[in-house]
């Protein structure tokens, strides 16, 4: 959880979800809606569909996770750092689990001219953490250099008065230890315009449906929602993703903004009501907007602020 996601967000998802589902064979036993619930609003989904996969094959292996860190990596989801954290600071294997802060730390005390998210770049900052790592107990050595550079080796303005490693830092040495590493290539954004079609019963309830195609929000309920046609008048569109017909009139909403990774999204809700009961169609299902009680994104709420401001 605490992957891509701030940490005082985390803190009370991770102990409600840890009270849910105490180990790893609880965690297989439940349904994919049931462990997306609990993710909703997190973001970056996919990381709770790995882990019920995770929890799934290490359940019908007996229980245990492996050991090693290679072993570690052939379960779904988790990759060399995850791997490498499990595996020194609870197995205690000297393994260098490098995540941002390491290898920042490492960029800058070696002056690594590569980025450290290349093969060159981690190749080198890996062997200098292993170098630490001789005759002494790995898991503390990877967390002394995460919290370094948290704390102390930061990402700019760095207090290297305070820092046990700058007599032998290079970049240091160099004048500006902030130039490393090297800034990244960054991803172009990509602007998307959604239409969000909101419709009503009687009882304030909202009609959701689970998304099963496109590579994002997968397993998620949502009011219906599609890329935005610019040659079709909007009201057209939002009757071609109702499931049923018999709605009153159809109201604009003021877009909302959603960002998923680097996609920007502007998207436009449409209102509308249905006066007698519409039994829901196969996907779909009417939902309390404000307790759901399924799987969501954080995106329903801002359609909800935008319907009721």
């Amino acid at each position: 959880m605490a992957q891509q996601t701030q940490l005082d967000r985390v803190v009370p998802r991770f102990e409600a979800f840890v009270r849910r589902f105490p180990n790893l064979v609880v965690l297989a036993e439940a349904s994919a809606d049931e462990v997306l619930e609990l993710w909703s609003g997190l973001g970056y989904y996919r990381r709770a569909r790995l882990l019920h996969r995770l929890a799934r094959v290490v359940a019908a292996g007996g229980g245990e996770l492996p050991m090693t860190a290679a072993e570690l990596e052939k379960l779904p989801g988790i990759g060399p750092y995850t791997a490498a954290a499990i595996a020194s600071m609870v197995h205690g294997e000297a393994v260098p689990a490098v995540d941002g802060n390491i290898a920042r730390v490492g960029t800058r005390v070696l002056a690594v001219a590569d980025d450290p998210r290349t093969k060159a770049g981690k190749s080198a900052v890996d062997e200098w953490v292993r170098t630490l790592m001789n005759d002494v107990p790995p898991g503390p050595v990877n967390e002394a250099l995460m919290e370094l550079g948290a704390t102390v080796c930061t990402p700019v303005h760095p207090d290297c008065g305070l820092c046990p490693l700058s007599d032998s830092c290079r970049a240091r040495g160099e004048g500006d230890p902030a130039l490393y590493p090297r800034p990244r290539r960054t991803r172009p954004a990509l602007d998307l315009t959604w239409l969000a079609v909101i419709v009503e019963d009687p009882e304030g309830r909202w009609l959701v449906r689970q998304v099963t195609e496109g590579p994002i929000l997968r397993g998620l309920w949502l009011p219906p929602f599609a890329e935005i046609d610019t040659g079709r008048p909007l009201e057209e569109q939002a009757i071609g993703l109702m499931p049923f017909g018999g709605v009153g009139p159809i109201e604009l909403v003021t877009p909302v903004k959603h960002s998923i990774t680097h996609r920007r999204i502007e998207v436009t809700p449409v209102r509308t009501r249905v006066e007698d009961f519409e039994r829901a169609a196969d996907g779909f299902s009417w939902v309390d907007p404000t307790n759901p009680g399924l799987p969501t994104s954080s995106l329903l709420g801002k359609l909800l602020k935008a319907v009721s401001s």
